[in-house]
């Protein structure tokens, strides 16, 4: 044990204990007297008997009150019971015994092995490394998946969102990149899902190679919108770690909508007003003070990937609307693909990399650009194609999206279980466009 652990642990051993009572209980707050306290204290609270009933956060203030929001069901707790305020700031163990591992969203373990055993502890609200520490994003990353890796590469310290309607395969996709990725370390976050979706995503999607150099933090459905919180935090400061031991980390969110989702239960709860579609500000102001914490830094990268519910597809939905403007890009899967069985279900021409002109030679984004030109021109084109009204040789580039059609869509399509280098798949975009040029050069 080196002195800097020693030190840290030192610094969490409490010297003084502040303890208050809970009064009043709505909802899913508890209201408790108590001084000296602050948001974001954890505090544990305690029956008649001192037997420990569930732990909580303080979430606000209210009348000389402390706003307490429990992890567990408000069932059980009675008035009087004490409210023993945690000393130290929120903090969370960290280290290599975590991989392969299945965790809850306080960072405990889910999968029933053997006990965590983690030397270092890392802060859960870490503000976001300076503007003038980061490095530029200046290195593709490969994420296994063609359509991607062709048409919308990703660099590392990128922050990419995967905007989607339910069961158009985010799930599929996000297995296949954490599986196929050339990142050294996977960190993975699933909020607000149901519970068989969380075993369903490791065993089906994820798969044991997957697994072993992933760290899941799993916060289903039915707790307390705290801890779906929390697990973002949890996943972002396991990231940081493994960042700051030199690792190329992937962390995965899947979704920041759910996650919009709890911190509006919690805003609420804690007296916030509504504000657009009945979010709190503070929904609104999570976002930044959790996407700002991925980049590259000089002695690691995280790269982020985070997943976007869209409800009923759209796009402008003000959750999705503020989250886009905050990434480096988005991924957008639609409805119609995925019906077409065209998987995985990205739709290129509404999607975009905003630092893939950085990460890439010129030969590649011309003939991502070219590629696209000649998708676009068959989807303008599409409704007098369907109806005959279309004739050939009207437009050059047009028959050529004709005839290449299929072709095209074949390069874009992946089985989930097929590996897409990011070689192979700037290879293959290549060999496509340069068979598009002759055909466009004899018409």
């Amino acid at each position: 044990m080196t002195l800097t652990t020693i030190l840290q642990h030192l610094d969490s051993i409490p010297t003084v204990t502040m303890t208050g009572r809970v009064m009043k209980a709505v909802g899913l707050t508890l209201e408790s007297t108590g001084t000296g306290v602050s948001i974001g204290q954890r505090c544990d609270i305690l029956s008649h008997q001192q037997r420990m009933i569930c732990q909580g956060e303080v979430v606000g203030f209210r009348d000389q009150r402390v706003l307490v929001m429990p992890f567990g069901q408000v069932r059980g707790i009675q008035a009087g019971d004490a409210v023993r305020f945690q000393p130290t700031s929120p903090h969370l163990p960290v280290g290599h015994a975590m991989l392969g591992r299945v965790l809850d969203g306080l960072g405990q373990p889910l999968d029933e092995q053997a006990p965590l055993v983690c030397t270092h502890r890392y802060p859960l609200y870490a503000p976001a490394p300076s503007p003038m520490s980061r490095n530029r994003i200046a290195d593709p990353l490969d994420l296994g998946v063609r359509a991607i890796n062709a048409m919308l590469t990703c660099g590392v310290g990128q922050k990419v969102g995967i905007f989607s309607g339910s069961g158009v395969g985010k799930s599929v996709l996000l297995g296949m990149i954490a599986r196929q990725t050339t990142a050294d370390i996977n960190v993975i976050a699933l909020v607000g899902e149901r519970g068989r979706e969380v075993k369903e995503f490791i065993e089906r999607d994820l798969g044991p190679e997957g697994l072993r150099r992933s760290v899941i933090i799993a916060a289903t459905s039915d707790q307390s919108p705290l801890v779906r919180v929390r697990a973002v935090f949890v996943a972002t400061a396991i990231a940081e770690y493994f960042r700051d031991q030199g690792n190329r980390v992937l962390l995965f969110v899947d979704s920041l909508t759910r996650l919009a989702h709890a911190q509006r239960e919690v805003g609420l709860a804690a007296g916030e007003p509504p504000t657009s579609k009945g979010y709190p500000p503070s929904v609104f102001t999570v976002f930044p003070q959790v996407l700002e914490r991925v980049g590259p830094l000089p002695a690691g990268s995280i790269t982020g990937l985070y997943t976007v519910l869209v409800d009923g597809d759209d796009l402008n939905d003000p959750i999705a609307d503020t989250i886009r403007s905050i990434l480096d890009g988005h991924l957008v899967l639609t409805r119609s693909l995925a019906m077409e069985g065209h998987f995985p279900a990205v739709d290129v021409l509404q999607s975009v990399s905003r630092v893939m002109s950085d990460i890439v030679p010129d030969t590649h984004l011309d003939a991502s650009r070219f590629l696209a030109q000649l998708m676009n021109e068959y989807r303008q084109a599409k409704d007098l194609i369907d109806l005959g009204a279309y004739q050939s040789g009207s437009n050059r580039r047009l028959d050529v999206a004709i005839a290449l059609r299929e072709q095209i869509n074949y390069f874009l399509r992946q089985d989930r279980h097929e590996a897409a280098t990011l070689e192979d798949s700037v290879a293959g975009l290549q060999a496509l466009v340069a068979q598009a040029k002759t055909r466009m050069q004899k018409r």
